[in-house]
């Protein structure tokens, strides 16, 4: 194959990888749920503002209305699973466009900064380990990913002689990925130094930094439009006051994929030793940042995961420099070997469809509602009941009966792992569970896989497609007033 066209080879892995099972892997998770139900609040009212919870900005859900508007969102649907597990079909594709977009410009970075050897296994890592499934779930950090990307590549071709108007260009893009999410801003540092290296201009920086800052303000701009910029500032100060370990995120990505946490590392402190400040300042920023402040998933890693790829690939090629006994053909050996366990691995867990068991919940709770009661189920399915089925008595979530009263005499609760997770969060939840009884119950393939067994650990993130308890009973309004939040 010719030198030019080798970039085709992660790209169609890419696409395979994100395409062959865009909704059965990995499970709907809890977030993927609100943003899908903001995309549709933004369809049907024009503000991407949603209620009065401020806790991101809005460029994430004002992409996704937009490709939800283009399908003509909602489709005539069924009750059937499969008819209801297409609903997030064209939504689970357009995640997966992204994550072949961003191997496409990890492909490009790494050829810029350390040539085409390291930018073909960057892409090929980025491709193909196990991480990568995660890309495929509809959540924020995955939609800011090309635009971050973006960002870096215009800055590092403006420094290598390219087009002064790649320095706005850079700054809308992170602009944009601010935008979408705020944490984004840890990556100011690198993609400034990035520009400044060319000319060394103050006025290159300024050009830059002003599109960066005035787009991520448009957020409080709308809440002082909305006369609401107290809760503003209320709720964003309470997002970055929730915390948690960053070793507990560190323990889920070796759950996930450890050899990509182990080579990537790696070629972290292989760049510490050797001075790459390219790396150093990708990396460091943002992992100093997820230690000191903020809650923290295990999806949080997805913005330094490209630099990881492009580390642990230098590393990989160089390290023959420094061990006589690799330099010979098993050092091609070792990064084939990692590149096939990895894709066999990916392989072995994507091809599974999990997330049907929670298509037949919500089919079962349809098809058996009597209209006289309030149905208590994660953003996952509530969307749905709402915006494709019209029902009433629908609370955006069940954790909205911790502050507003339940108005019906009876309830439905859809307890799937989010809600026993969130269950101790009140009394009104404990009540809503200890009150009902079991109607029916979706097992799943939760004993389909040993998650003990890698690469099947991998299962431990996609409990929620585990096993599903619908459960219903009757309700004490006189009994249960409305909490204040």
């Amino acid at each position: 194959m010719n030198r030019k066209y080798v970039i085709l080879i992660p790209l169609i892995l890419a696409t395979f990888i994100h395409l062959i099972n865009p909704v059965g892997f990995p499970d709907i998770f809890f977030d993927e749920g609100i943003y899908m139900r903001r995309a549709m609040n933004m369809i049907e009212t024009g503000n991407p503002q949603e209620g009065y919870l401020y806790d991101h900005p809005y460029f994430g859900q004002i992409v996704l209305a937009g490709i939800l508007q283009i399908a003509n969102y909602p489709p005539d649907t069924s009750t059937d699973p499969a008819s209801l597990q297409n609903l997030y079909l064209v939504p689970r594709i357009f995640m997966g466009i992204i994550a072949v977009v961003s191997t496409l410009l990890v492909y490009q970075i790494a050829k810029e900064k350390f040539g085409r050897n390291a930018a073909l296994l960057s892409s090929l890592l980025f491709a193909v380990m196990p991480y990568t499934w995660i890309f495929g779930r509809i959540l924020l950090d995955s939609i800011l990913l090309p635009f971050l990307l973006a960002s870096i590549l215009f800055a590092i071709r403006f420094k290598h002689g390219g087009n002064v108007w790649f320095v706005p260009i850079s700054g809308i893009m992170l602009g944009l990925a601010i935008f979408t999410k705020v944490p984004v801003f840890v990556f100011i540092p690198l993609v400034i130094w990035l520009v400044y290296q060319k000319r060394k201009k103050f006025s290159d920086m300024l050009i830059w930094v002003v599109p960066v800052l005035l787009i991520p303000l448009l957020w409080p701009a709308n809440s002082i439009f909305l006369d609401q910029f107290d809760l503003w500032v209320k709720d964003v100060l309470w997002q970055s006051q929730r915390s948690n370990s960053v070793f507990e995120i560190i323990g889920s990505f070796l759950i996930i994929d450890p050899v990509l946490f182990v080579i990537g590392i790696a070629g972290i402190i292989y760049a510490a030793v050797t001075k790459n400040k390219f790396v150093l300042f990708w990396f460091v920023p943002f992992v100093s940042f997820l230690s000191l402040i903020g809650f923290k998933q295990y999806f949080h890693w997805i913005p330094i995961i490209p630099i990881m790829c492009i580390a642990a690939s230098v590393w990989l090629l160089e390290i023959p420099k420094k061990i006589k006994y690799l330099q010979s053909k098993i050092h091609y050996v070792i990064i084939g070997a990692i590149l096939i366990f990895g894709f066999s691995s990916t392989v072995l867990i994507i091809t599974n469809d999990l997330s049907y068991n929670q298509f037949e919940a919500l089919s079962y709770v349809i098809e058996n509602h009597d209209g006289q009661s309030t149905i208590l189920a994660s953003p996952v399915y509530t969307w749905i009941l709402y915006d494709v089925f019209d029902m009433d008595n629908i609370p955006r979530d069940y954790a909205m009966i911790l502050f507003e009263p339940v108005k019906t005499s009876g309830i439905t609760v859809v307890a799937d792992s989010h809600f026993m997770l969130d269950r101790n969060r009140g009394t009104e939840l404990i009540k809503a569970y200890n009150d009902t009884h079991s109607v029916q119950y979706f097992q799943g393939k939760a004993k389909d896989f040993d998650t003990r067994v890698y690469p099947y650990t991998n299962m431990r993130v996609n409990h929620e497609a585990f096993s599903i308890d619908i459960r219903a009973g009757d309700w004490n309004i006189a009994g249960n007033q409305k909490n204040q939040p």
